[in-house]
């Protein structure tokens, strides 16, 4: 049997090719430059840690990095729909190779003054912020009709990649030093740059746009924008299953950053496991990331049962994530690979379905607007944890968030089932 056809209908319709000559562009630029940025924020870390020796300053340097992802994506949704965003994705990766570039040259030369590079790191989180907008709206319009779920199923393959290059990193710093990275990371994203200029596929959504000829206007008022951004906002609260998936997901994000901020403490204070056995358990949910994005592009669930599948999913990770730090660390191994095939499968049906379901015109705003709603429940929910653990044990504080997680699956996801199967349960 074609294990392409064992989980769908026989005499399916068969989609076009997915590795159009533009798809295969920007995913190998976006594996590049993924490359190179995790390295970078592994260097960023050591850098600050190595020129201060304070743990104070850097966590300042990651807060400041973050501090931007609270607004900048809902700021730039207007204006990501209303411009070219395969332009705004280029220049904008430019604009990180440079400032990389700085990077390097600056700690060549042992410069290093604090307020100037938080002030760089400050600029990076805005360009990150507005980037992951742009390529999020962008990326859809270079799939192939009936291929989201495939496409979808490699793009959550790079993280688990870009993740294996920390050891790497990690070894440079031990026997090179940190300046090779920073230059590394410079070269990727010039050539992930220089990759997507060469893009043929145009920007469709300008030409949907109201008032919006084929090519922009280089004026662009600000009751333009304000009326973008109005139509954005309404479109979202109007549109019941986006209203419910972004209530969701911004309900865990705050109350499952809790497991996220509180795992490695509790790792380390833990006599009996320790911050080895905590890179083991982290590494085997990678890996089940990796495999179940090799798993989504292989097969393609039944488009009837998406939504089953996903409130599924909802529920047992979390059930899996408040319980696994009262096993013993080879269930913890074995369950946390587990917890990362199904993250893979709840995102894979998350993004493909709801990519597929915005318009292209509003795909920047409404990006914009979950991104913001994301990062700001998981940026509370880290400083929130940060509180709780200095007070409460930590594993019943981990196992009470996810009791929450699954509170609003079903209490959110669940009870507003009606609207979000019209967009979950679609063919992507």
């Amino acid at each position: 049997m074609n294990p392409e056809n064992s989980l769908e209908t026989k005499g399916s319709f068969s989609p076009p090719p997915l590795w159009t000559r533009d798809f295969t562009i920007l995913t190998l630029g976006t594996v590049i430059s993924m490359l190179g940025n995790s390295i970078a924020g592994f260097a960023i870390g050591l850098l600050v840690l190595d020129y201060t020796g304070s743990t104070f300053l850097y966590a300042l340097f990651a807060v400041t990095y973050n501090l931007p992802k609270i607004i900048m994506p809902f700021i730039a949704g207007p204006y990501v729909d209303r411009f070219s965003r395969k332009k705004i994705i280029y220049t904008l990766d430019f604009i990180s190779g440079g400032l990389f570039l700085a990077f390097y040259f600056l700690i060549t030369n042992n410069i290093f003054n604090y307020p100037a590079f938080l002030g760089i790191c400050l600029i990076i989180g805005s360009i990150d912020s507005i980037y992951i907008v742009a390529y999020d709206s962008f990326y859809p319009t270079l799939i192939s009709e009936g291929n989201f779920t495939k496409a979808y199923s490699i793009s959550s393959m790079i993280y688990p990649l870009a993740a294996m290059m920390v050891p790497v990193a990690a070894y440079f710093y031990e026997n090179i030093g940190l300046e090779p990275l920073f230059l590394f990371n410079a070269i990727t994203f010039f050539i992930a740059a220089i990759f997507e200029t060469q893009i043929k596929t145009n920007d469709t959504h300008l030409n949907a746009v109201k008032n919006t000829p084929a090519e922009p206007s280089t004026k662009y008022t600000l009751k333009q924008y304000k009326d973008d951004f109005v139509q954005g906002v309404n479109y979202i609260k109007y549109e019941s299953g986006l209203l419910v998936i972004t209530a969701y997901f911004f309900v865990t994000s705050l109350v499952g950053s809790v497991s996220g901020t509180l795992v490695m403490p509790y790792f380390k204070s833990t006599a009996a496991l320790g911050v080895v056995a905590y890179t083991y358990v982290m590494g085997c949910g990678v890996f089940g990331r990796l495999i179940g994005g090799l798993v989504h592009y292989k097969f393609k669930y039944p488009t009837n049962k998406k939504f089953a599948i996903a409130l599924m999913v909802y529920i047992i990770s979390s059930v899996i994530e408040g319980s696994y730090l009262f096993m013993p660390i080879i269930l913890m191994m074995i369950v946390n690979f587990i917890t990362g095939m199904l993250t893979v499968t709840s995102y894979n049906i998350r993004i493909s379905s709801t990519q597929n379901y915005v318009p292209n015109e509003l795909r920047g705003r409404f990006n914009g607007t979950f991104q913001m709603l994301v990062t700001f429940g998981g940026i509370f929910g880290q400083l929130l944890a940060g509180g709780l653990g200095e007070f409460l044990p930590i594993r019943p504080l981990i196992l009470t968030a996810n009791l929450i997680c699954i509170f609003a699956a079903i209490c959110i996801m669940y009870r507003g089932r009606k609207h979000v199967k019209l967009i979950y349960n679609r063919d992507a």
